[in-house]
């Protein structure tokens, strides 16, 4: 499975709604374990962004079904970024010249 990070700003209507965070959380985490989602972390955070939340996917697919599911509730807006391990960096450099 590959990793991806989830950088996460609330919109306007996620801040109305924001005494209920913890449970959206725990919301996003079950409806990606129905698409075959291992979510790692969920952090919320100070600065540019509001949340970032590491997780597993078996494909890029998948990661944007789940992306889509989650902004179609109107709380928040994403950007994902694939993640490589280390020893998936050692693979890609492995082919420089």
């Amino acid at each position: 499975m590959a990793t991806y990070i989830m950088l996460v700003n609330w919109t306007d209507q996620g801040v109305r709604n924001a005494k209920d965070p913890v449970n959206r959380a725990r919301a996003f985490k079950e409806a990606g374990k129905a698409m075959g989602v291992t979510v790692g972390t969920v952090n919320w955070t100070l600065g540019a962004y509001d949340l970032v939340i590491s997780f597993e996917s078996p494909d890029d697919e998948t990661t944007t079904r789940l992306g889509l599911a989650l902004a179609a509730q109107g709380n928040v807006r994403t950007s994902t970024m694939r993640a490589f391990s280390e020893t998936e960096m050692e693979k890609i450099i492995g082919g420089l010249k």
